[in-house]
Order: structure tokens, then C-alpha cells, then sequence
């Protein structure tokens, strides 16, 4: 695939047809089985909870409070949501930019929150991250050259004349020319500050990359070549990928599964396939349903949600999108429900409403 080559993001099908959903989410699973059996477990985190303290009370501010997850080696796992929800403190957590309040985050088969600094550094050449900003994220008083080449003298590999080689060679991998890198950041539009950002990112080959919103500070056409560069590169380098973002056609097409966030919890994980033809948590039914149809003689039923989000300092009682959900009883108020398997190929749900919720076993 062409590294310029542009996309439709709005090749997607008809989530209204229940018959089409049914056979979509059948495919999915017919796909992604035997990849999902035959592939290794990469990252694990177990109810990861991240409380901010607020200044001048004894409140915090409940940013993440009990995710759980995992991500397959080699795959793109998405993590979609409305701002705030606590998208990029995961991704952060991970890579322990930030230390966790409580929780369990396994890479690898190694205890992230239990390692050293020494060890620390060491795991970090295997753990990188693409930020949203490429303006913010990149030195303006250094040349590419030192930027991309920084990873490189942090963990003192190479010479200088071997660092300046890798370098010329990353800046191809990312389809810019190697006579760029005694540039500096401001002589660059956002798309080729982008792919600085992911040579960087590239520069100790990582197992791992934290994608925190890399396209959505991006034009559109722009985000396609970067999207497409993001997957020419995992195919080339093995790579795995936590993919934050709040565009769901970006997602789509990227993700090979997707989790839906929302106030600090993971409420819905299933393939990319199955969950955008077959979405069964209230809040994804309610997401997908915003996404607009590129045909002006079809109309997609639109589920609004009334209200706002509630402030993560008190969230509310038992499920904490009862507040805006169409489908909400006087249970949802007493009973939190936690993620259960309600569809065989690893579809959860946190929904006491969605069918075979309630006899679905807890997951470990």
C-alpha cells in the first residue's frame, strides 16, 4: 500500500440493516478466530484506577477507575470515547508516564508497575508513544536530526556517524526525504511533522506504540496518508498498537478490535468488524449512530443522549451511563455491571440490558 494513498473512511456497511449486522458480526468471528488462538498475548492490565487529586478538598477526580484489557501482539487495539472519558490516562498508564493508584499492568510477562527505574528505562525501548500535537510534541530548537536520533543518545546506541545513518533511514520509512533532518520542526506542515513524531517513535524498534489521537490535530486527507503509514509499518515491523481516538471511521478501519470508553470505564470490547455491525451497549449504539452516511437518499436512525456527562468526581450510582441511556430501569441505579462475554470471539459488555447479560459468565 502506498503510503499517500488516500482512503474513504465512509466505505462502511449499513449498520441499520439488522440482517446485514447479523452477517457482518458472523464474518468477523469466522475471521478473527483462528488469529486470536494462534496469537500471543502482549499487554495485560487488570482494574487499572487512576484518581487525580483535587486542590483544596479531599474529592479526586476518578480519570480511570477499574479498566481491564488486553492486547494480542501484532494487533491495533482501538480505544474510542467522548473527551474526558480517560482514553489518553490509559494510554499513559501503560507506559507508566503515570504512575497508577491501584491495578495490575503486564507487558510481556513482565510486572510494569513493580519495575525500577533502571528496569524502567530498559522496557521503554520497547514502549513508545505518537502524541497528538506534532507542533507541541517536537523540539523547535532542535533539528530533526537530534530529534529523531534522541532515543538513540538516551540509551547510547551507536555512534554518531551509525546514529546519523538510522536516522536517514527512518525518515525513509516514513516518506520523508534524509536531506530533511538539519530542518527544524517549524519547516514542516502537521502531516510530515506527524511522521518525525513516528520515526522517533520507530528509532529503538519497539514492540509497543501508544497512538494518542495521531490524526485528529490532522486534515483529512492528511490523516489517510498517516493511517496508511501506521499500518504499512506494523506490517513491516511486527508492530502492536493502542490506538486512542475520537474519530470512529479512523477506527474502523485501523482497529483489529475496538473498546468503548466512557467515564473512566471500558463498557463494550469486540472485534472492529462485529462491533460497528452489531454494537449491543447503549453508548456505542448511541456513537455509532451519529457517524454520517456519505448518500443523501439514506437516513440513519440518530440516538440522541440528553444531559451531560456526569463529573468523574461523583459519578453516578450503579452503571454510570444510566444518566443519558434510552434504555435505562430503576436497576441500573443499584447494579454495576462489570464487562461479561455475551457473544462468542471475546464481545463483552458492561449492561445489565443487553441480551444474555445477566447469565453471561464474569470474566477472570
Amino acid at each position: 500500500m502506498n503510503v499517500d494513498q488516500e482512503m474513504n473512511f465512509d466505505a462502511r456497511p449499513n449498520v441499520s440493516s439488522v440482517p446485514q449486522r447479523e452477517a457482518a458480526a458472523a464474518h468477523a468471528l469466522d475471521a478473527t478466530q483462528p488469529e486470536r488462538a494462534a496469537t500471543i498475548e502482549l499487554v495485560r492490565a487488570r482494574g487499572l484506577v487512576k484518581h487525580f487529586p483535587v486542590e483544596g478538598s479531599d474529592d479526586v477526580v476518578r480519570a480511570v477507575d477499574g479498566v481491564t484489557f488486553e492486547i494480542l501482539s501484532g494487533e491495533t487495539l482501538g480505544l474510542v470515547g467522548e473527551s474526558g472519558c480517560g482514553k489518553s490516562t490509559v494510554g499513559r498508564l501503560l507506559l507508566r508516564l503515570i504512575e497508577p493508584t491501584q491495578g495490575e499492568i503486564e507487558f510481556d510477562g513482565r510486572a510494569v508497575v513493580k519495575l525500577k527505574s533502571r528496569e524502567l528505562r530498559l522496557l521503554r525501548r520497547e514502549m513508545q508513544i505518537i502524541f497528538q500535537d506534532p507542533y507541541a510534541s517536537l523540539n523547535p530548537r532542535m533539528t530533526v536530526r537530534d530529534i529523531v536520533g534522541e532515543p538513540l543518545v538516551i540509551h547510547k546506541l551507536g555512534s554518531k556517524e551509525e546514529r546519523k545513518t538510522r536516522v536517514a533511514e527512518l525518515l525513509t520509512k516514513v516518506g520523508l526525504d534524509p536531506d530533511y533532518m538539519n530542518r527544524y520542526p517549524h519547516e514542516f506542515s502537521g502531516g510530515q511533522r506527524q511522521r518525525i513524531g513516528i520515526a522517533r517513535a520507530l528509532a529503538l524498534n519497539p514492540k509497543l506504540i501508544v497512538a494518542d489521537e495521531p490524526v485528529s490535530a490532522l486534515d483529512v486527507s492528511v490523516q489517510a496518508q498517516i493511517v496508511n503509514l501506521l499500518q504499512d509499518l506494523q506490517q513491516e515491523f511486527g508492530l502492536t498498537y493502542l490506538f486512542i481516538s475520537h474519530g470512529l471511521a479512523v477506527v474502523e478501519h485501523i482497529s483489529t478490535r475496538v473498546a468503548v470508553m466512557y467515564l473512566g470505564r471500558i463498557v463494550e470490547v469486540a472485534s472492529a468488524a462485529e462491533l460497528y455491525a452489531n454494537p449491543q451497549h447503549p453508548y456505542t449504539q448511541a456513537l455509532l449512530s451519529a457517524i454520517p452516511i456519505p448518500d443523501p437518499t439514506r437516513k440513519r436512525k440518530r440516538i440522541v443522549l440528553h444531559g451531560d456527562v456526569p463529573t468523574p468526581i461523583n459519578p453516578p450510582s450503579g452503571c454510570r451511563f444510566r444518566t443519558r441511556c434510552p434504555q435505562a430501569i430503576p436497576e441500573c441505579a443499584e447494579i454495576d455491571p462489570d464487562l461479561r462475554e455475551i457473544a462468542p470471539g471475546g464481545h463483552t459488555a458492561a449492561c445489565i440490558r443487553v441480551p444474555g447479560w445477566k447469565d453471561a459468565p464474569t470474566l477472570a
